[in-house]
């Protein structure tokens, strides 16, 4: 009875190791000329949990930031770290609809087979559509930064995004929406990859889904069995 209760123990700290994800918070709306700051936190939005940079963080601390302009030309951001978060921030020249896509294909290879769940890699990527000076939509196109992309179609009252694999439209996968205060909406998308839903509240929403990738290879001198892919997507309605 004691090893059941103390695998128990074990696998629900794994489930709640495995919930931390990447996510970006910004403001949704720019001005020309005027700096903009980006943050990055990794924990569980919907609980409030923000690791420590100098703590759990340091598990996926090896991440990139691209700005995306208007015009589609990709810049790295540099950051900075806080106590729970990092920093960066860009001047927005013209306006447009601008991205600021994080990816973090670093983190290593973890063997969890005592768990049933192999031996893997974990690949993250996070998105944040800042509008300067534009309308709520624009023509948002894959960024190939990632392999789990969600790409912003449309925002308003409510928003439609599209969830991309490799470049194609991703069908029939999960998608999870989590508000402050331990709220939170399961999903699916279409056969088109796409999905929408309301934005009742003036709250930062983040959106985050998952695929897992069935491919075997090496990382660091160490074998894994698939990669898990989670990307998040921070809506912040003003």
């Amino acid at each position: 009875m004691k090893k059941l209760i103390l695998l128990a123990i074990a696998v629900l700290a794994l489930q709640q190791a495995n919930a931390h994800f990447l996510w970006l918070e910004t403001g949704a709306k720019g001005k020309p000329g005027q700096s903009h700051e980006v943050r990055v936190y990794f924990g569980e939005y919907s609980l409030g949990q923000k690791e420590k940079t100098d703590g759990h963080f340091t598990n996926a601390e090896d991440f990139t930031l691209h700005l995306i302009s208007p015009e589609g030309k990709k810049t790295i951001l540099n950051r900075k770290a806080a106590a729970d978060h990092y920093t960066a921030s860009f001047v927005p020249k013209v306006p447009g609809v601008y991205r600021v896509v994080l990816t973090n294909n670093n983190v290593q290879v973890v063997d969890y087979t005592e768990y049933d769940l192999g031996i893997f890699k974990t690949e993250y990527a996070s998105v944040a559509t800042i509008y300067v000076g534009a309308e709520t939509s624009g023509d948002q196109k894959a960024s190939s930064l990632s392999k789990l992309e969600i790409i912003p179609l449309e925002e308003g009252e409510g928003i439609s995004l599209q969830l991309l694999y490799d470049g194609k439209p991703l069908a029939e996968n999960e998608l999870k929406v989590f508000l402050p205060g331990g709220w939170e909406k399961t999903l699916h998308t279409g056969e088109d990859g796409k999905v929408s839903f309301s934005l009742p509240w003036n709250e930062r929403y983040v959106v985050e889904t998952s695929h897992k990738e069935q491919v075997p290879g090496t990382f660091k001198d160490k074998d894994y069995e698939y990669i898990w892919h989670f990307t998040t997507y921070s809506i912040a309605k003003e």
